[in-house]
Formats: structure tokens, sequence, C-alpha cells
């Protein structure tokens, strides 16, 4: 019998090394290569994009303001410089969305280092609630 490794004790097969047959290796690889060559094509699909269209340069682009919303350490909230309670904020927001849907207020929030997670978290669904998107945080 004839081994493809060498032993000690067998001294006539010492010279054998094992041979790595690459030709199913390369045939498998070929095979891959063209049902990935088939396939790609089919996987490729147009992405449906609506791009907003150029404004004329003539109409200046007015930003509204944004609402100013401060959370403190201790979890209590400040619109524009006025302080309010929790349970009033998602009225208040659903107001100012609602005030302009094809222009949604953009909502800037400055945060306490100190505060607790749960507080941001309750205003962030509440912005999410009235459908405000633009959310910056900004220091305090």
């Amino acid at each position: 019998m004839h081994y493809a490794y060498a032993s000690t004790t067998d001294a006539p097969h010492q010279g054998q090394v094992a041979e790595i047959n690459i030709i199913p290796l390369a045939d498998v690889m070929l095979v891959l290569l063209v049902i990935f060559m088939i396939a790609s094509p089919a996987l490729s699909y147009p992405i449906p994009l609506q791009l907003q269209q150029a404004g004329s340069p003539d109409t200046p682009v007015v930003a509204s303001e944004p609402i100013r919303l401060a959370i403190a350490a201790d979890g209590q909230l400040a619109w524009n410089g006025n302080a309010i309670s929790a349970w009033a904020l998602p009225g208040m927001l659903e107001r100012e969305s609602a005030r302009d849907p094809a222009d949604r207020p953009s909502l800037a929030l400055s945060v306490d280092p100190d505060s607790d997670y749960q507080a941001v978290a309750t205003v962030l669904a509440a912005a999410q609630n009235a459908d405000i998107t633009r959310i910056g945080f900004v220091q305090p």
C-alpha cells in the first residue's frame, strides 16, 4: 500500500509527498463564476427615488425657526425658554407639526449631560409621533 505520508519505520516510502489535485477545485470555481455572472444582473434592480426638484434661484429659501427644547438634569423641559410639563409636550409638538404639514418644524434639543436617558427617549418618541423628522442636538 502506498500512503501519502512517510513513517519512520517504512523506509521505501520516505520520499513520498502528498499532492493536492486542483483540477476539481478549478472546475468548481469556474462553475460558481458562471452562476454568479448569470445571477448578478437579475439581482440588480432599480431603486425608486424621488429627488427634490431644484427651485428657481430667485426664490429665497426661508428656514423656519426651530423649536428649542431643553432637557434639564432633573427631567424638566423648557420650550423656547419656557418651562413646560412632560405630559403637555406631545400636544404641543403635534400642534406645531399640524400648523404646516408641508414644512414640518425642526426640533433643536439641548440635553444636560446628567439628564436621564428615559427623558430623552420620551421626547424623541413624542417628536416621532408628531411626524417631526428634523431633530438636532445642540450644546446646552
